[in-house]
């Protein structure tokens, strides 16, 4: 399988349409505002790295919950991937399952160009009011760290609901975006005061929230995902788990070390792609590179006494049989 050229110069114009700008050194999506994290190759990584993280959590496969029985009846299925990137996740569950049609979707053409025959992307703002599917079309939904460019996460899962069969399965994940530090036990940043704890990396966690909220993004979502599924009154048999995530390389189990060096690689990348949302924002750079360099501090060098870790929170949940109203 072979990826688009590094720069991806390719993907620039398609038939005169152009889906990048450059933004404070970065390139950035012109499709969804609200969506102010780049689009470019480090970032590519960046979501490369979350990808193999999920398969360590998920004991080597990319999904959890019911999925094999929601696709073993032919003589085919549907899948749909909200947030596609790359395409990781799409391709492996073509090459896992056969029989199944697997439909990425992202706001940037950065996906792989060689794919299976039963592997399409497409290209849309998962933001927008009204998914361009008929109901009832999909078998499984998977949507994995999409809350940053979502801003009625509510109405975004009555989409979902609307075009997944009754029975078919919806798979999420995402982030939280609290952080947590201790030795023994993580504690949340709300439970240190002013000027305690790695005071540099929650400073920059309290500013992307902060960022985020701007844009009209719920932050609270990755927490409240089981409760937003049943407000919509169209899911049953929800399931949630919350996976405590190391950053760093401190554990002594390894395969949680593993975990935890994926975390952190992943945050290298994140902390100087936040930049062009800071100053998008209204803050000068010199103020965005101070938060970033203090958070880079804590994370490269650290503290015994403040052992990084972070949440990971995973929901899904079956398709009832009321009607889409």
């Amino acid at each position: 399988m072979s990826k688009p050229h590094e720069d991806d110069d390719d993907y620039e114009s398609i038939e005169g349409r152009v889906f990048f700008q450059e933004m404070h050194g970065r390139k950035i999506n012109l499709i969804n505002p609200t969506y102010l994290l780049p689009a470019d190759e480090d970032e590519s990584k960046r979501f490369n790295l979350m990808h193999r993280l999920i398969r360590f959590i998920f004991n080597g496969r990319i999904y959890v919950g019911p999925t094999k029985e929601v696709l073993q009846f032919g003589p085919y299925r549907q899948a749909l991937d909200l947030g596609t990137g790359r395409g990781e996740w799409a391709v492996e569950l073509c090459e896992e399952f056969s029989w199944v049609f697997t439909t990425g979707v992202d706001i940037v053409p950065i996906q792989y160009l060689e794919v299976p025959e039963r592997c399409r992307f497409e290209m849309w703002d998962i933001n927008i009011h009204h998914m361009p599917y008929t109901d009832g079309c999909f078998d499984l939904v998977h949507a994995r760290a999409v809350l940053t460019g979502i801003r009625n996460y509510p109405h975004f899962l009555g989409q979902i609901g609307r075009i997944l069969r009754p029975g078919g399965l919806v798979l999420l994940i995402e982030p939280s975006l609290m952080q947590y530090a201790g030795l023994a036990n993580n504690k949340p940043e709300a439970a240190y005061t002013s000027g305690s704890g790695p005071r540099g990396w929650f400073t920059l966690w309290e500013t992307y929230r902060r960022c985020l909220s701007m844009l009209g993004v719920d932050v609270t979502v990755p927490q409240h995902l089981k409760d937003l599924l049943e407000g919509t009154r169209l899911f049953e048999d929800i399931q949630d788990f919350k996976a405590t995530i190391p950053v760093g390389f401190y554990h002594e189990n390894k395969g949680i070390l593993t975990v935890g060096q994926l975390q952190w690689m992943a945050y290298d990348l994140l902390l100087p792609a936040l930049k062009p949302m800071f100053m998008s924002l209204g803050m000068l750079e010199s103020r965005a590179d101070r938060i970033i360099k203090d958070a880079q501090t804590d994370l490269y060098y650290g503290n015994s006494d403040f052992k990084l870790a972070s949440h990971m929170h995973i929901v899904h949940a079956r398709r009832n049989s009321i009607p889409w109203s």
